[in-house]
């Protein structure tokens, strides 16, 4: 007689903590992707930006990009951890989630649409990885529940089948 081994059926709770975890993970990969972008467009001192005259928190539109820049890769390597549901990853996503909502508000008038929509999204994914139950977040690197195919034919004595 042969032992079966079935994998335990994950909670709802886990599954929410799942989808969670990759929703922010995507899209704090975007937010990196999409700040790269805007980081290396601000270094070439690109003619999309708009210059204002008299903001409070005026910057060189070069040291911007650079900002922007390294939000950018840093962004782009948190996410990647979060797909393997590291917790280090967790937290400094929170971390550098709400860097790039400052980056973006003291970046505001020279890009102010894509500000305000970069600054929402972040905030998605600081709502994402902040509300994800504590000791979830071990059991995902185990794995999804066998789906059909998966699973063993036989299920106890072998005469049983499941």
């Amino acid at each position: 007689m042969s032992a079966t081994h079935t994998r335990p059926t994950p909670s709802a709770k886990q599954e929410w903590a799942t989808g969670l975890t990759a929703f922010a993970a995507v899209m704090l990969f975007l937010v990196g992707l999409l700040d790269l972008f805007r980081g290396v467009m601000a270094i070439a001192e690109d003619d999309i930006f708009v210059t204002t005259r008299n903001y409070v928190f005026e910057f060189d539109l070069t040291g911007w990009g650079w900002v922007h820049l390294a939000l950018g890769v840093v962004g782009v390597i948190v996410s990647i951890g979060l797909l393997r549901t590291a917790t280090w990853a967790r937290v400094s996503g929170v971390v550098i989630a709400g860097f790039v909502i400052i980056a973006n508000f003291l970046s505001l008038p020279y890009y102010p649409v894509w500000s305000i929509v970069l600054i929402t999204i972040s905030g998605f994914i600081i709502w994402a990885l902040c509300v994800v139950p504590r000791g979830t977040l071990d059991n995902l690197s185990e794995g999804r529940p066998a789906s059909e195919e998966d699973r063993p034919l036989y299920q106890g004595s072998p005469t049983h089948r499941a």
